[in-house]
C-alpha cells in the first residue's frame, strides 16, 4: 500500500511539474510575441523616419534653387539629417533610456529644422507655387503625420509589453529569461508650454 501511495504522490507531483512547465512555456511564448510586436511597431517608426530622410535632399535642393540667401536654414536641415544618420539604432536602443533619448532628440531637431525650412518657404511666392516644392511639401507633411501615428502605435504596443512583463507571475518568467522594459516616445521638451501668439 505504501508503494501505491508513493506512486500516486509521484504522479501528482509529475502532473504539477508538467503543468508548471507548460504554463511557463505559455508565458514565455506570449512574451516573445509581445516583444516581436514592439519590434514590428518600431520598424514602422523607422520606416517613416527613413521616408522623411529620403525626402529631405529633394526638398532642400528645390528650396536652394529659389532661396540661396537662406543658407543657414538649409545648412541646419542638412546637419540635423546628418546627425540622425549617425545614430546607430539597434534593438538595445529600445531598452536603453539614454540611447533612446538621444535618438528622439536627434529626430526632434530634424523636425524643428524642417519646420523652419517650411516657414522660410512662405517668404518666397515663386517657391510656394513651384509644383515640385508643393509635391515635396505635401509628401513631407504626410510623412510627419505617419510618423506621429506610428509613434503612437509603438507607444501602445510598448505599454502592453511593459505591463505584461511587470505583472505577477509573468514578471518571474520575464526576469528569468531577460525580457526588459522598453522605452516610450515622449513629448518634446517644452511641449507643455503654451506658445505665445502675437499679432
Amino acid at each position: 500500500m505504501k508503494s501505491r501511495g508513493c506512486l500516486v504522490g509521484l504522479v501528482v507531483i509529475g502532473v504539477i511539474a508538467i503543468g508548471l512547465v507548460m504554463w511557463g512555456m505559455g508565458v514565455y511564448n506570449s512574451l516573445v510575441g509581445l516583444d516581436e510586436s514592439v519590434r514590428s511597431s518600431w520598424s514602422q517608426v523607422e520606416s517613416q523616419y527613413q521616408r522623411r530622410a529620403d525626402l529631405i535632399p529633394n526638398l532642400v535642393n528645390t528650396v536652394k534653387g529659389f532661396a540661396q540667401q537662406e543658407k543657414d536654414v538649409l545648412l541646419g536641415v542638412t546637419e540635423a539629417r546628418a546627425r540622425v544618420g549617425q545614430i546607430t539604432v539597434t534593438k538595445d536602443v529600445l531598452e536603453d533610456p539614454e540611447a533612446f533619448s538621444r535618438f528622439q532628440a536627434a529626430q526632434d531637431q530634424l523636425s524643428g529644422a524642417l519646420s523652419r525650412l517650411l516657414a522660410v518657404a512662405e517668404n518666397y511666392p515663386n517657391l510656394k507655387s513651384n509644383e515640385n516644392f508643393l509635391a515635396l511639401q505635401t509628401q513631407l507633411e504626410g510623412t510627419e503625420n505617419r510618423i506621429t501615428v506610428e509613434r503612437q502605435r509603438y507607444n501602445q504596443t510598448v505599454q502592453t509589453y511593459n505591463t505584461t512583463i511587470r505583472k505577477f507571475p509573468a514578471s518571474l518568467i520575464a526576469g528569468f529569461t531577460g525580457f526588459r522594459e522598453k522605452q516610450y516616445f515622449k513629448a518634446k521638451e517644452g511641449a507643455d508650454t503654451v506658445p505665445e501668439v502675437k499679432f
